[in-house]
């Protein structure tokens, strides 16, 4: 099943955003807290335009990749994920099960912070733009004579600001002090670089390389600090291939570099409407999602 866009007309439920990937929901549940419910749909963007051909089976790789990285790194800082088992669903929701199974997360509300947490262990996309120009990424003043996609002397964290829309700006670690405290600051440092550490080290046991990637977080009503949004999927992260990795060149990524490379090559403005996607660059980017997913996971998304 294919989905473009969700429409959940029921009693409980009602839609919140449609983001450029995600539809969100607030649902009255008995059986849970007031929640979200969060449906990953086969939408997909490029230089922050939404195309009209969707990507078979995204939605479902995005989520259940989500879903692996919550239960594998609850040991280092709790996140909102309650349920995305489709049998546990709320009775204002079950009618839903079929388009919703292996897509949505129900998940615990939060008060976003307003920081995307970038943890960075080589030298890529804008960060290396930056370091050409200053030397420096956020303020970090860096070696000389790096090169292109060169592994840095320890992951970096390089924060920015959340745009609604256009691009998200880098900021340095003192602006975020600033914006949300310097003990809060430091402990989205500290967690989002072990964050980092930790999913590295898995990937390399993959075959993968985390280039880098970002985290979210958010803070309950009891002021709990929780990682939200999606969680080191090839959406919100760079994954190299280890075999074909070499420094000093562009790296091929586990994720929608098919489609940049198809736009970029037919000359597309950038700006509104996006053109269709030819069937064998939807394919090719089919297969990368998936192929993420079963180099990170052990298993093919079937399995999930």
């Amino acid at each position: 099943m294919v989905v473009w866009q969700t429409d959940l007309h029921s009693e409980g439920v009602r839609l919140v955003k449609r983001g450029k990937v995600r539809d969100i929901y607030a649902v009255a549940a008995a059986t849970h807290e007031d929640c979200l419910l969060i449906v990953a749909t086969d939408r997909i963007s490029a230089f922050d335009v939404v195309l009209p051909t969707p990507i078979p089976d995204k939605g479902r790789v995005l989520t259940q990749l989500s879903v692996f990285w919550f239960a594998r790194t609850q040991h280092i800082v709790p996140n909102h994920l309650l349920t995305a088992d489709v049998t546990a669903l709320p009775p204002s929701l079950r009618q839903h099960a079929a388009l919703l199974r292996e897509r949505f997360m129900l998940v615990r509300r939060a008060r976003v912070v307003p920081v995307e947490c970038v943890v960075r262990g080589y030298l890529y996309g804008s960060a290396w733009r930056e370091y050409q120009a200053t030397g420096q990424v956020c303020g970090v003043q860096l070696p000389a004579g790096l090169r292109l996609a060169d592994k840095l002397p320890e992951p970096l964290f390089t924060p920015a600001t959340k745009a609604e829309t256009g691009h998200d700006e880098n900021i340095p670690f003192e602006r975020v002090a600033a914006m949300v405290g310097p003990a809060l600051a430091e402990r989205l440092r500290d967690l989002s670089v072990r964050l980092y550490r930790f999913a590295a080290d898995h990937a390399e046991g993959c075959g993968l390389i985390l280039a880098d990637t970002k985290f979210e977080f958010g803070l309950t009503d009891d002021g709990d600090l929780i990682l939200v949004d999606e969680l080191l999927t090839p959406d919100s992260s760079r994954f190299w291939d280890t075999a074909t990795y070499a420094p000093g060149k562009p790296q091929e990524n586990f994720d929608k570099q098919f489609v940049r490379d198809y736009l970029e090559r037919i000359g597309w403005n950038k700006e509104p409407p996006a053109p269709e996607l030819p069937p064998d660059i939807v394919a090719k980017t089919r297969e990368r999602y998936l192929e993420a997913y079963r180099r990170l996971t052990g298993r093919t998304l079937s399995d999930a």
